[in-house]
């Protein structure tokens, strides 16, 4: 079982994720497409994904992109949240 990682460095890389693929969390947010819940499941989520060691790597090498890569836990909420769609739970 792969050990959860510090909750903070997590909630970076959610949010680098958002502004390297135009994912705006908080008007998604604001709009009530993103729950506080939702919100808090994708940092979860990305505490126990086995590619997070290599996201800041990547993060660092790729500042726009249309789409987070394919192993990102979160990959699928951050092409909803574009495309306009509810995410009311991670």
């Amino acid at each position: 079982m792969q050990t959860r990682g510090p909750m903070m460095r997590h909630w970076r890389l959610v949010n680098r994720m958002a502004k390297t693929t135009d994912t705006d969390l908080v008007s998604a947010f604001d709009e009530g497409r993103l729950s506080s819940e939702a919100w808090a499941g994708m940092v979860n989520a990305c505490r126990g994904c086995a590619w997070a060691e290599t996201c800041d790597g990547w993060l660092d090498k790729h500042a726009h992109t249309d789409g987070a890569p394919r192993p990102c836990c979160n990959r699928a909420r951050f092409d909803a949240l574009r495309a306009g769609q509810v995410l009311q739970s991670a």
